[in-house]
């Protein structure tokens, strides 16, 4: 009993992540890399993405409680559009540009809402490899297995032996290619459309504060 114990205890060990890399052959490694590369890369973006959205939100809350406490326009300028750091100043520095004159509700929509577009596309930046991320790694993944399984059927010709032990080694890289292609595919799909949620949420108020620039320019215009 304890012969057998001490047979099977390396033949466990020859089967972690590790040694499983390891065994691999090149073209099973290289799919392995490019899946662990992808994972951290989706974290590092979500992770980036999350703090630059969260401060975003934070400096706009500040922006619009001022904005509507009942300052003076020229205070507001001082403070947040002589040198505008977050999307909402910039917004309204690019509206208090084309404030005066005539039509100036119109001019202050156009200018406003394209300084909008172009905060949006900031903040959107990165989300386009997340949905990369999560639609290519299953089937990057799916390479591997197909790989492993095909070294499998190489290693079952040449030993001529269908025994578990001859099989056992690539099914498991398979299995390990298609764990890794899910590992970086299911965090990314999940980051993308936490991330594209906020992102919108974020997007409506800051088109709607442009939106009612253009309004108080028209107000302003008129009187």
């Amino acid at each position: 009993m304890d012969a057998t114990i001490v047979e099977l205890a390396p033949a466990a060990q020859d089967f972690g992540f590790l040694e499983l890399f390891w065994r691999a052959d090149w073209v099973v490694k290289a799919v392995m890399a490019v899946l662990a590369i992808m994972s951290i890369w989706s974290w590092a973006i979500a992770i980036d993405k999350w703090l630059a959205l969260r401060s975003a939100r934070a400096k706009a809350s500040n922006f619009e409680s001022e904005f509507w406490s009942g300052r003076s326009m020229d205070s507001l300028t001082e403070e947040f559009a002589r040198r505008p750091k977050d999307p909402f100043s910039r917004v309204f520095a690019a509206a208090l540009r084309e404030w005066e004159g005539r039509n100036a509700g119109e001019r202050v929509s156009r200018a406003a809402g394209a300084e909008a577009g172009r905060e949006l596309n900031r903040l959107e930046s990165g989300l386009g490899m997340l949905a990369t991320i999560a639609s290519s790694a299953p089937f990057i993944g799916l390479f591997g297995t197909v790989w492993g399984i095909m070294n499998s059927f190489r290693s079952i010709a040449a030993t001529r032996d269908t025994n578990l032990a001859v099989v056992a080694p690539g099914i498991a890289e398979a299995l390990f290619a298609t764990a890794l292609g899910l590992l970086a595919a299911v965090p990314a799909v999940i980051f993308f459309n936490a991330l594209s949620a906020n992102l919108g949420g974020y997007a409506a108020k800051l088109e709607g504060f442009a939106d009612e620039l253009s309004a108080l320019a028209d107000r302003e215009g008129g009187n």
